[in-house]
């Protein structure tokens, strides 16, 4: 698939968004994101939650400068002031925190997403302005450990319901990427197979199951 031409233009359908954790990460975390961009997901959604404000505001300023590179999407995170300082285009958080962002605010983001859980939270995104959500999580992962993945029939179920892109998140590999899409996904979210791979390029080819 081609690149984005811009950081203006919507989501890509159907690809892959990687999630990042630097402490997940395999080497240097600014090396990896830059080979990932190589490689052209539809967007770079920038997760560092652990982060205090300020540090992820530096650090989003250098992930945005080798996104642009590339002509990727980045999307910031939980962090709506330092997005907005940014003049970030992209924004993604989860519901209760979109849910406390004044509307002007969150009409500021052209790309807007949220992480859902049920039919219902696809409802509230849609209604708050979202251009796209997260549905998950879909598959068991490390990352929830304990808690048993929700499953293509929610993914499906969501799908049908929303009238926005649903992506899948939680567990996903190339060996359950294209069950995502047969259960309606626009694309897929994938965190520590992109941040522990060897081989952006080979990784992300084995994901895409356009």
């Amino acid at each position: 698939m081609n690149g984005m031409e811009s950081n203006n233009h919507e989501l890509r359908e159907y690809d892959i968004l990687c999630v990042t954790n630097r402490k997940l990460c395999r080497g240097d975390f600014l090396e990896r994101l830059d080979r990932i961009a190589a490689n052209h997901p539809a967007g770079i959604i920038l997760r560092e939650k652990d982060l205090p404000e300020a540090e992820y505001e530096l650090l989003a300023a250098q992930v945005m400068a080798i996104c642009a590179r590339h002509g990727v999407l980045c999307i910031l995170h939980s962090f709506a002031d330092a997005a907005l300082r940014l003049h970030a285009e992209a924004f993604y958080a989860p519901l209760p925190v979109l849910r406390g962002m004044p509307e002007a605010q969150r009409k500021q983001f052209r790309v807007l997403g949220a992480s859902c859980h049920s039919v219902e939270d696809a409802r509230e995104a849609e209604q708050l302005g979202c251009t796209y959500i997260t549905a998950g999580h879909i598959f068991d992962t490390d990352c929830k450990k304990g808690l048993p993945g929700r499953g293509l029939d929610f993914l499906r179920e969501v799908c049908v319901s929303a009238d926005l892109p649903v992506w899948a998140i939680g567990g996903i590999t190339s060996e359950n990427a294209a069950d995502a899409r047969r259960a309606g996904a626009a694309g897929v979210c994938v965190m520590s197979g992109l941040m522990q791979c060897e081989d952006a390029a080979a990784a992300m080819k084995a994901l895409d199951v356009s």
